[in-house]
């Protein structure tokens, strides 16, 4: 007979789960691993809310587990290290992010890049080194090991900082990858959500001319006035995008709803880059003529590395970078997953976890 997830472990720990492809969440008693010689325990604090945490709740992509506790944008305070674990110590800011294993002898895993690892271990909705489920940060307590651990920079809040571990890096490593953060270049971002509005700050920070491409007229303001980016495009007027034919160096697409490529693609210089970072649930239509003329280049990227998130948060402190982000309790929680099916968030969910959940 199986154990349930409540007693697998030593360490009672309460979240909020999802129990069907309803995706509606619910308290959740569950469990986590003693404090292991190279773990590091912290107490979450705060949670941001991803797309992708909508997607895996509602089994989108057809491979989530049930019962399945979502959030990998989690901030928090250490409580607890192992004997072998020097780099960080109680009462430290910390952070963890989309994943908190790899099999570490690959050649991805040599690289530190841990996230293109073939046994890559999600935050949650994955099967642990103990062969138990992994639960994310809607829950008070984490157990890592301390490789895949954050520090935080003190000069950045804990609950703007969280959606840095996911949306922040999601946008850093291709920028950097990619060529993307070159200064003076022109880099197009498509979408002003959560991962859209990051990718302008950081590009702002590396000195690239930003034009914001979106489909809502009503973002030009914030994208223009309190994010600076130089020009908005509302990706349906066909006169702007006429105009702003052949002028960008390179496009990041960080939108997860289902979109035509092709007018992107109008919008690069000859050798122009399209990079796609957000996933839709569908696949998107992409004709080879628009790639060939004008040997144009599409690709895409996956988070980042634990060394470069840990570079990409030490430049957000540096620059002082943080999501904009509406905070709320815990028992608001599928509310803000309707209001974020609909882009009704401006521009990420942080859950208050600290001050709105317990046993």
């Amino acid at each position: 007979m199986s154990i349930s997830p409540e007693n697998e472990h030593p360490q009672k720990v309460v979240g909020w789960a999802a129990r069907d492809a309803s995706g509606v969440l619910s308290p959740f008693n569950f469990s986590r691993r003693a404090n292991g010689e190279e773990d590091v325990t912290m107490k979450i604090v705060y949670c941001g809310i991803c797309h992708s945490d909508l997607h895996f709740i509602r089994n989108d992509w057809g491979n989530t587990i049930y019962p399945i506790v979502p959030g990998h944008e989690i901030a928090g305070i250490v409580t607890e290290v192992g004997s072998n674990v020097k780099e960080f110590k109680v009462g430290d800011k910390v952070g963890v992010g989309c994943m908190v294993g790899a099999c570490h002898t690959c050649e991805p895993c040599e690289k530190s890049l841990e996230n293109q690892c073939p046994k890559m271990i999600l935050t949650y909705n994955s099967i642990d080194y103990d062969s138990t489920m992994t639960y994310g940060g809607y829950s008070d307590k984490l157990v890592v090991h301390k490789r895949y651990v954050i520090r935080l920079p003190e000069n950045l809040p804990l609950d703007a900082a969280a959606p840095l571990l996911c949306a922040g890096i999601t946008v850093y490593s291709p920028m950097k990858y990619f060529g993307l953060a070159e200064p003076g270049k022109h880099l197009g971002i498509v979408g002003l959500g959560g991962l859209g509005h990051v990718a302008v700050k950081f590009a702002k920070a590396f000195g690239v001319k930003i034009t914001v491409i979106s489909s809502s007229p009503s973002k030009e303001k914030e994208a223009i006035d309190m994010l600076g980016a130089d020009k908005f495009l509302v990706s349906h007027d066909p006169e702007q995008m006429q105009a702003a034919m052949g002028t960008m160096d390179y496009i990041l697409d960080t939108v997860s709803a289902e979109h035509p490529l092709v007018p992107l693609l109008s919008l690069l210089k000859t050798n122009g880059k399209l990079i796609m970072v957000g996933l839709p649930e569908k696949p998107l239509e992409l004709p080879a003529f628009p790639l060939i003329l004008g040997r144009k280049v599409i690709g895409g990227s996956l988070i980042g590395g634990m060394k470069e998130t840990q570079e990409m948060i030490d430049f957000a402190g540096k620059h002082n970078i943080t999501a904009d982000i509406e905070l709320i309790k815990i028992d608001y929680v599928n509310t803000a997953m309707e209001r974020l099916a609909k882009a009704d968030v401006r521009f990420r969910f942080v859950i208050d976890v600290a001050n709105s959940l317990s046993a």
